[in-house]
């Protein structure tokens, strides 16, 4: 039965915690109370009576249950979003206090686009130790969209992405400019061509990412096509389209950074820088607005951007956007 709502003017903060709030945050991502348990290291039974103690105190019911599912209620999202923006503020409060007294220290939760994270970080995860030894860096890598939501959720502290982001709520700090080589079969006659502009690559053989994928929708605009061919073909990662074009099917473009850590393992599939400039994207650091490690933000931003590959920094006078 649903909890009757009812005004509450002399409630007492005093009955609630966050790690109440933590178990409805959650309930309300998992959509499953035993999942909700596993995340938060706590039995089901313990997890499910906190959330009906939290339901009664609000006087608000945040969780519709069936035995099929659990969806958050209609009053329940908005209550959930808030909860969210608390638990987000206290981690950076404790955060803030521990890390008052020395900086780049702690624990760091740095989100990177599955197009990116395995050509750029490897190489420098090891310098990224030594020069700050006292940071934990903890990775979790993601499609773009995914990225975001965890950032302004508090989930993550910063994001490797490439630009153009919604730049609402957000600080950006542009780090270096990655072009795009076309990738082809061995024996396409673009293999052995003098050169490659971008108005040389047919559009029926284009191969693209799947849905979600950044790359899907930079790879339309480089093209400049307004809308997808309906016998397009995709691949749900870097590496099954590098499959799919080994194999015949098409073309495509590829990021430098996967295209040169391919370029001396696949023989059947050929790589060409393209002869635009500006053919490529911009991968730039992001926070929320609201972060109170900026300075660490930026001297991790700044090591970030001088330990790119040479042939991808930007000017010394310092991080410009690129369109």
């Amino acid at each position: 039965m649903p909890i009757a709502s009812r005004s509450r003017p002399n409630a007492s903060i005093s009955g609630l915690s966050l790690r109440d709030l933590e178990y409805a945050v959650a309930v309300a991502h998992e959509k499953h109370f035993g999942h909700a348990a596993e995340r938060c290291s706590v039995s089901q039974a313990a997890l499910s009576e906190q959330i009906r103690k939290l339901e009664a105190f609000l006087g608000v019911t945040l969780f519709e249950r069936t035995k099929r599912r659990v969806e958050v209620t209609p009053r329940g999202e908005a209550l959930i979003r808030q909860a969210e923006t608390l638990l987000g503020d206290a981690r950076r409060f404790v955060e803030s206090a521990r890390r008052s007294a020395e900086p780049l220290t702690g624990e760091l939760r740095l989100g990177v686009i599955a197009t990116l994270g395995p050509y750029y970080l490897p190489s420098l995860l090891r310098e990224a130790r030594a020069r700050f030894p006292r940071l934990a860096l903890r990775i979790r890598e993601a499609l773009t969209d995914d990225l975001l939501g965890a950032l302004r959720r508090g989930d993550l502290d910063a994001a490797l992405v490439a630009l153009p982001v919604p730049d609402e709520g957000l600080a950006t700090e542009t780090l270096f400019f990655e072009p795009f080589h076309l990738a082809c079969p061995i024996d396409h006659p673009l293999a052995a061509a003098p050169t490659i502009r971008v108005g040389d690559l047919p559009p029926g053989q284009l191969l693209f990412m799947e849905d979600g994928h950044c790359l899907r929708d930079q790879t339309l605009a480089l093209c400049d096509m307004r809308a997808l061919d309906p016998r397009a073909r995709f691949a749900s990662s870097l590496e099954m389209l590098r499959h799919m074009i080994a194999a015949g099917e098409g073309i495509s473009v590829l990021p430098q950074m996967a295209a040169h850590d391919d370029s001396r393992s696949s023989p059947l599939v050929h790589y060409r820088p393209l002869v635009e400039p500006d053919a490529g994207r911009t991968i730039a650091l992001v926070w929320r607005a609201s972060e109170t490690r900026v300075d660490d933000l930026h001297a991790i931003a700044d090591f970030l951007r001088a330990s790119a590959p040479e042939a991808l920094r930007l000017a010394e006078s310092g991080p410009e956007k690129i369109r």
